[in-house]
């Protein structure tokens, strides 16, 4: 391998590595939002039709394959006169399929918060919304850190499907200068080793904000 090979693909992966951090950032802003919402309004709510309706969009974003749903939000959308750039296909894709994971994630930390947590909050005089906030939300948030962090470095991995709808990200690259060069072994195994260093930053960021709640 020559150098200027070599310089081509250094510059078209660390290209779509940048694009991969924007689409990893952009989906798991709107996980958060989706799931963290739709948990707080099932832990206040007691009508069974927002349990319902919330209950059908996590079954239905969750038992879907991540492709066919880019694919739905890509050429679906288009085909009805929505078209959406592949970029805003990827975070909203990801994004509404993560939200529906993270729902599960926080509001089995909810849960965990013990009942008497919440029965010393009544008997202090706080309403079940201060309760809430005050209680049930920070200690179940700091108990879904640890699987919020694993779904965080699966959501890096899971931006490898976003090719598949033209987002210029590591993997697209990667093929797009394998069909150029032949050189697979040398871009897919760079590939692999850059996706291996963002899923370790990733992971221990969030071990890092762990031992910082500790203190």
């Amino acid at each position: 391998m020559n150098l200027a090979m070599l310089n081509r693909i250094v510059d078209a992966l660390l290209s779509g590595a940048i694009v991969t951090i924007e689409v990893s950032l952009g989906a798991l802003a709107l996980a958060m939002a989706i799931g963290l919402t739709l948990a707080t309004i099932d832990n206040l709510a007691r009508a069974r039709a927002t349990a319902f309706v919330i209950r059908a969009y996590v079954e239905a974003l969750r038992n879907v394959p991540s492709l066919t749903f880019l694919f739905l939000l890509y050429f679906g959308l288009a085909a009805l006169g929505l078209r959406l750039s592949s970029l805003t296909a990827a975070i909203a894709g990801l994004g509404m399929i993560g939200g529906a994971v993270v729902f599960d994630i926080i509001r089995a930390g909810f849960q965990s918060v013990t009942k008497g947590q919440s029965e010393a909050a009544a008997a202090i005089g706080l309403k079940p919304l201060a309760a809430f906030r005050l209680v049930i939300l920070p200690q179940g948030l700091r108990l879904a850190l640890p699987p919020l962090g694993n779904y965080s470095v699966g959501l890096v991995k899971d931006t490898s499907l976003v090719a598949a709808i033209a987002a210029p990200e590591v993997m697209f690259n990667a093929r797009q200068i394998v069909n150029e060069t032949f050189a697979t072994a040398w871009v897919y195994g760079a590939a692999a080793l850059l996706y291996l260093a963002l899923t370790f930053i990733v992971g221990q960021a969030f071990v890092l904000f762990e031992r910082r709640l500790e203190y």
